[in-house]
């Protein structure tokens, strides 16, 4: 906190009350509190105290990279005092501010890094120089006798104003909780460069056909005359025969598989049972050649 006041020596402190009346009817109402307790750290006459800005605008023009804004100042010579201070979008795309624009009044012409949205909000963060009132007034309560310092009375506050004249405060329409209202986002078309479609793989090119599936469904009736009926009627009797023909050579084909798969079978058992036959014949005559030799 920063006051003017008169030259007290560094390291004093100072003790803030809220009312300092002996009248216990209103000490009973309000309670008694201390507002704020702290002690002086510099006696600096001219220090700067800053204060932190966040200015907000919105784009009403945009053209490529450069775009309107309006919303972030009232006048004109508000933004000549900003010309060339940095700005910045929601999406974090910097931009420069360079001159005003004659409507609406405020309204100033600036440049980005790229191309913003008129769905984008505007920051200029900056400083703003706040200046102590050099007022003050002294209070010399404590000199006063004992039987006239209980009365004494300070300065009313706006509160006790307000309840004395029964005036209530009028609520701020920023504190108000109301109905959040917000314009539907309309898209543009997505539209793909011809040098990207013919990167892309076939599955992922654009296909030109019906844009909502319910044209898709739509077919126009086709109605022939005398002749493509008949024409017509021909080549589905052709395509049946054809579909009957191929079936029958298909289930022609299985039996035949078929068969020739069992008689395959039956002549590999009977090469087994000829090897099996032609072992133990040779088995025979190598034990009858083996107990011959013996005796």
């Amino acid at each position: 906190m920063t006051f003017w006041g008169p030259i007290t020596p560094q390291n004093t402190g100072f003790l803030a009350l809220q009312t300092v009346r002996h009248d216990q009817e209103e000490l009973k109402r309000i309670g008694f509190r201390i507002a704020a307790t702290g002690c002086v750290t510099e006696l600096d006459k001219s220090c700067q105290i800053m204060k932190k800005l966040k200015l907000v605008g919105h784009p009403f023009k945009i053209y490529q990279k450069s775009a309107f804004i309006k919303g972030m100042f009232n006048t004109s010579l508000e933004v000549a005092k900003f010309e060339g201070a940095k700005i910045k979008t929601v999406s974090g795309i910097r931009g420069q501010i360079k001159k005003a624009h004659h409507t609406p009044e405020g309204s100033f012409r600036a440049t980005f890094e790229d191309k913003i949205l008129l769905s984008d909000i505007v920051f200029c963060r900056t400083w703003f120089r706040v200046d102590v009132h050099r007022f003050y007034a002294p209070v010399t309560t404590l000199l006063l006798p004992p039987e006239q310092k209980l009365h004494w009375q300070g300065m009313k506050t706006l509160g006790q104003l307000k309840r004395e004249k029964q005036i209530k405060n009028e609520a701020q329409p920023d504190s108000l909780y109301t109905e959040i209202k917000r314009q539907p986002k309309v898209f543009r078309p997505l539209v793909i460069p011809k040098s990207l479609q013919k990167a892309l793989p076939y599955k992922d090119k654009p296909k030109m056909g019906p844009l909502t599936p319910a044209e898709k469904a739509e077919r126009v009736a086709v109605i022939r005359s005398p002749h493509e009926q008949k024409v017509a009627k021909l080549m589905n009797m052709i395509e049946t025969n054809y579909q009957e023909k191929r079936n029958k050579d298909r289930h022609e084909t299985k039996l035949r598989v078929k068969k020739f798969k069992l008689q395959k079978r039956a002549e590999e058992l009977s090469k087994l049972k000829r090897q099996k036959e032609l072992r133990k014949k040779v088995s025979r005559a190598l034990s009858k050649m083996k107990s011959k030799q013996k005796t």
